[in-house]
């Protein structure tokens, strides 16, 4: 097996990595080192957990070469704000023994602040896609000074609709470049943009499209309705030394908060929620949170799942089962890290059948299912969301024809008659009402 140290490292970086505890490269750190150091662009496509970051991070660094120019050489895109600082601190983590500046560029912050920090100096800019666009064409950042360009997660971010201001930056972009692309799955949309932005690129494949990491240990719950579900989360949640750091994953913001609600007398400040409704702010510290312990768990939506690079979680819950097979390899993702182990658990409705099976068949596998709990309440109580819905039926009233009305059933008031008056007695009916309105009362 090898090592860091037998790549083409130099000192700088190896004693980042020893500092920080990584001694062995991953399969796609490995495998696209030498292809990125050789200048070629690459397709990389490996699942969420095995190290995508550094594969990119690692050979760009060591490529890197001290300029006097203010303008960054790299740029980096990543779909979401909490992936960008992610990435942004482990730069941080790897140049720390390099003079290396590095900036972050997204939605939500104050842009004059950022483009402050871009004139300062820098050698490498991440950011998510809007603020990245809006940024060069302020001229914050200048485009023909991008020699390396990586796309992260690019298959998420045209997922959250960011086809538009990809397409843009990389038309901005000079063609003379070296792009990095990496992504978990390869759709109609990553083609369109390998084959309109990419020069002859090398595509590189740690594992199988939809193959979950083998040291996730998967299984799967069938329950009725939501509050079922609230209550087998409850009693799971309850083994706090078991699940000692769990991500649940829910289908939308509201169930979410309502979730969160549920949960917070008995788990009062041991867990926190993480939706695009949520303020920056909020969002930041909930994941430092987790991060360090205080809180155990967190109640998230796949808009930010991508932006969850955590270590050490025991558990991933999927309280929701995902509409999109491949978002249940991004979510299941987050533990088993680091060739750790982990265990992944999903609640399954009676709705949710038909996509647990489209998950299994990307799979190729059969997730063993569970007996439910017998400490486990079964309610018999359905949220609104739950209930059947009635549908009206849509009644058509035919309208009658319009018979002909004929004539008026009454006689028009005399002022309201118009009579056929020559020019010259207009002229006098008009000339007397001038009289009329002008003759002033006499004092009696």
């Amino acid at each position: 097996m090898k090592t860091f140290s037998d790549l083409n490292l130099n000192k700088q970086l190896l004693a980042a990595l020893e500092d920080n505890g990584f001694s062995t490269p991953t399969t796609i750190q490995e495998r696209t080192f030498a292809p990125i150091m050789s200048g070629t662009d690459i397709i990389g496509i490996a699942q969420t957990g095995t190290g995508k970051t550094l594969a990119y991070l690692l050979p760009l660094l060591r490529m890197w070469k001290f300029s006097k120019s203010p303008y960054p050489t790299i740029m980096i895109i990543v779909p979401t704000r909490e992936l960008v600082i992610q990435v942004v601190e482990q730069i941080e983590m790897l140049t720390q023994n390099m003079n290396f500046e590095v900036a972050a560029a997204y939605g939500g912050a104050n842009i004059k602040r950022q483009i402050e920090d871009i004139q300062r100096g820098i050698d490498a800019v991440v950011g998510t896609p809007g603020r990245l666009y809006d940024l060069l064409l302020k001229g914050a950042i200048k485009a023909n000074s991008i020699k390396k360009l990586v796309i992260d997660e690019v298959d998420e971010m045209l997922n959250l609709g960011f086809r538009i201001q990809v397409k843009h930056i990389l038309e901005f972009l000079p063609e003379k470049r070296q792009s990095l692309m990496f992504s978990a799955t390869m759709t109609e949309d990553v083609e369109y943009f390998i084959e309109n932005f990419f020069m002859g690129p090398q595509k590189i494949e740690a594992a199988p499209m939809g193959t979950p990491l083998e040291n996730i240990e998967q299984s799967a719950y069938k329950v009725q309705n939501f509050n079922t579900k609230v209550n087998l989360l409850k009693h799971l949640l309850e083994d706090s030394d078991e699940f000692s750091k769990v991500l649940v994953f829910m289908s939308t913001k509201k169930l979410a908060d309502m979730v969160g609600v549920e949960l917070e007398e008995k788990f009062e400040n041991e867990f926190g929620v993480i939706h695009s409704n949520k303020s920056q702010n909020l969002r930041f510290n909930v994941i430092n949170n987790f991060k360090d312990g205080t809180f155990r768990f967190v109640l998230a939506t796949d808009v930010v799942a991508r932006g969850i690079d955590v270590s050490e979680v025991s558990h991933v819950i999927n309280f929701d089962c995902p509409d999109e097979p491949e978002n249940y390899i991004h979510r299941i993702g987050r533990t088993g890290r680091a060739d750790q182990s982990g265990r992944a658990i999903t609640f399954i409705t009676p709705t949710d059948e038909e996509n647990f099976l489209a998950i299994e068949v990307l799979m190729e596998t059969e997730v063993p299912k569970q007996e439910l709990p017998e400490e486990v309440e079964v309610s018999d109580v359905l949220i609104p969301d739950e209930l059947p819905q009635v549908k009206m039926p849509n009644v058509q009233i035919k309208r009658s024809k319009i018979r002909d009305a004929g004539e008026a059933f009454h006689e028009k008031k005399a002022k309201n008659q118009k009579t056929n008056l020559s020019r010259r007695e207009l002229m006098k009916k008009r000339l007397s009402k001038k009289k009329i309105k002008g003759r002033k009362k006499r004092k009696k």
